[in-house]
C-alpha cells in the first residue's frame, strides 16, 4: 500500500514540473527526476489514482494524503535509531470503474517508539461488481455468475521489531458484506441469491524483510507468513481459517540484471465465504478468476536496466487453485506471460515507474506499476 501510494504522489510531482523545471531536474544526469521534491514533502497532498485490473475494468480516483514528516526528516529520524522508515502517512481515497464498482477508505501508514513498532490499517466501504467461476482451477466463462459485494471492510495490522529485518505481530480482518448474486441466472448449489455475511478474524502475522529498498529491490528477500481465525467468539458469523505464505527474493545478474523469483501459498478451512477463497495471484489473470480452497503462484521476473533510467522487464508465472473437487494432481496449471518498462523517477529513492503488458489463458491486460509488481 505504502509503495502505491507514494508512487502514485510522484506521478502527481512529475505533473508539476512546468511549474518548477529545475525542483524535478536531477542535478547528477540532468534528467526527469521527482527526487527533490519528494524528500522534502510534508502536509497535505491530492494525488490521481488509475486503476487496470481486468476483474473491475479500468477506472479512476483521487486519494488526499497527509505526510506527517519529510522522507528527509524521516532519513534523519532512521539515522537516530539505525531503521531508515517511510515518513507517516494518512490518506483518504475514493474510486470509481467501468463496471460500476466504487470504493471509498481511510488508511494510515504509522511506526513509533523509534520504529519498534509499525502500524498499517485502513477502513473502507466498497461496492464491487465481481464474477465467480464456481471454485476449482478451469475458470470456465459457462460457469461465470455475476455478484455484488456491499458493505465495510477494516484491516488492522501491528507488527513489533524483533531484529534489523524481522517482525512479528497480529492482524485483525473484518467484513460485514452483503452478497448478491445476479437475479437473471441460477445460483450454484453452494451460494445462496443474496446473503449477508460478518467475519471477524484475528492471527499472527510473521514478517523478514532484507530488500535492499523498500520501492523496487535489486537483492534480498521478503517472507510474510499469516494466519486470520475466524470465530463467532469474536463477531465472526462462520467459523473458518484462512493461512497466506508469500516469497519474494531478488539477485543481481552482472552489472545490469536483477532476476526476481516470488512464490504465493493460499489456503482456507471451514465454512469460508466464496468471495473469500484463496485465488491465483498472477499479472495477465483477473482478480479471483481461479478459486478453491487452496491456491499457489510462482513468478519469475527479469529487468534489464539498459540505462540508467530505463529498464525493460519479462516475467512468467504459473498456478493451480485445488481443494473442493481436485486433488494437486488433478488440477489444471495456468499461466501467464509478458512484459514492460520502467523509469527511474525518482533516483535518491530508488522508485521506478511503468507498464506491464500480461497475457493470460483468456485476455490481455495492462497494468500501471508503481514500484515492485508484487505485493
Amino acid at each position: 500500500m505504502v509503495r502505491l501510494v507514494l508512487a502514485i504522489a510522484v506521478a502527481f510531482a512529475t505533473q508539476a514540473l512546468a511549474q518548477d523545471r529545475g525542483l524535478f531536474t536531477d542535478p547528477e544526469d540532468g534528467a526527469l527526476d521527482a527526487s527533490e521534491w519528494l524528500l522534502d514533502r510534508k502536509g497535505f497532498l491530492p494525488v490521481p489514482i488509475l486503476i487496470t485490473e481486468p476483474a473491475v475494468g479500468y477506472g479512476a480516483g483521487a486519494a488526499f494524503l497527509f505526510f506527517r514528516e519529510s522522507f528527509r526528516e524521516a532519513a534523519v529520524r532512521g539515522k537516530e535509531t539505525g531503521h531508515v522508515t517511510p515518513p507517516d502517512i494518512y490518506a483518504v481515497a475514493l474510486a470509481a470503474t467501468e463496471n460500476g464498482t466504487t470504493f471509498a477508505g481511510a488508511g494510515a501508514l504509522v511506526t513509533f517508539h523509534e520504529d519498534r513498532w509499525r502500524y498499517r490499517g485502513a477502513v473502507g466501504r466498497p461496492d464491487a461488481n465481481l464474477d465467480f467461476y464456481g471454485g476449482g482451477s478451469t475458470g470456465a466463462e459457462g460457469l461465470k455468475i455475476g455478484y455484488n459485494l456491499e458493505g465495510w471492510v477494516s484491516t488492522q495490522q501491528l507488527l513489533r521489531r524483533l531484529s534489523r529485518n524481522a517482525y512479528a505481530g497480529a492482524r485483525w480482518l473484518w467484513l460485514d458484506l452483503d452478497a448478491r448474486l445476479d437475479a437473471s441466472r441460477a445460483p450454484p448449489p453452494q451460494l445462496p441469491q443474496s446473503r449477508t455475511v460478518r467475519s471477524s478474524g484475528i492471527g499472527p502475522v510473521i514478517e523478514y524483510d532484507s530488500r535492499d529498498n523498500f520501492f523496487t529491490p535489486s537483492r534480498g528477500w521478503f517472507a510474510n507468513l499469516e494466519a486470520l481465525f475466524y470465530s463467532p467468539d469474536i463477531g465472526s458469523d462462520e467459523k473458518y481459517e484462512i493461512y497466506r505464505g508469500r516469497v519474494f527474493a531478488y539477485f543481481p545478474v552482472g552489472r545490469q540484471l536483477v532476476l526476481g523469483g516470488r512464490l504465493d501459498a493460499r489456503n482456507a478451512r471451514g465454512d469460508v465465504p466464496f468471495y473469500q477463497l484463496p485465488y491465483i495471484d498472477l499479472r495477465g489473470i483477473p482478480l479471483a478468476r481461479y478459486q478453491d480452497e487452496n491456491a499457489g503462484a510462482a513468478e519469475a521476473e527479469l529487468r534489464w536496466n539498459v540505462t540508467p533510467r530505463w529498464a525493460l522487464i519479462g516475467f512468467i508465472g504459473s498456478g493451480r487453485a485445488w481443494g473442493t473437487a481436485t486433488s494437486f494432481d488433478e488440477a489444471d496449471s495456468v499461466s501467464s506471460w509478458g512484459g514492460g518498462f520502467r523509469y527511474l523517477v525518482a533516483r535518491r529513492l530508488g522508485i521506478y515507474m511503468g507498464v506491464d503488458l500480461a497475457k493470460g489463458p483468456e485476455e490481455t491486460a495492462i497494468y500501471i506499476q508503481a514500484g515492485s509488481a508484487w505485493r
